[in-house]
């Protein structure tokens, strides 16, 4: 009878431990995610440069791309027919990150950034937030914003006004 009970209870252990759901929990290295983010980021501004369309690839499907005009936001698809013309000249744009931040939420699942650009618009800003997915990082959204050094806003808000007020008076016109 102990020795029944002593395989019972063994068998028992044995099934249990064969349908126990794996719970491995990989460690979270924010060093190696970092470094995988700004190769990312690096090669994605090289795509652009060399008019490469798997620029486009490195955004997540649903991502979207925020352009410097308040009329400039994209889903994905649209951002590729929109930049269309510039790929297919053979070189789109050329913007080199000089300083980079990154920071990670606490699963490490996803990460945001923020980068100056060296462009021939002179001095941008990138910020953006990222998506771990099936082992790599993808763009969720990217949000480019120029820099107005600050004794330069009020000219710079004038330009703005003066466009906005142009551009109602035309869209008046047409009506």
């Amino acid at each position: 009878m102990i020795l029944r009970t002593f395989i019972v209870l063994l068998l028992g252990v044995a099934v249990m431990q064969c349908t126990e759901p794996v719970t491995k929990k990989i460690a979270f290295d924010k060093e190696v995610a970092a470094d995988s983010i700004n190769t990312l980021l690096d090669n994605w501004h090289l795509l652009a440069a060399k008019a490469d369309t798997n620029y486009f690839n490195k955004m997540a499907a649903d991502g979207v791309y925020l352009g410097t005009d308040a009329s400039e936001r994209w889903a994905v698809s649209d951002f590729k027919t929109w930049a269309a013309p510039y790929f297919e000249r053979g070189n789109a744009w050329d913007f080199k990150a000089t300083e980079r931040h990154i920071e990670f939420g606490a699963q490490g699942k996803y990460a945001w950034f923020d980068e100056l650009l060296e462009t021939w618009m002179g001095t941008c800003r990138g910020s953006g937030v990222l998506f771990y997915n099936n082992g790599k990082w993808e763009i969720k959204q990217y949000n480019l914003s120029l820099m107005v050094p600050n004794p330069a806003i009020h000219e710079v808000m004038d330009v703005i006004a003066t466009q906005q007020d142009s551009t109602a008076a035309t869209s008046e016109e047409k009506q």
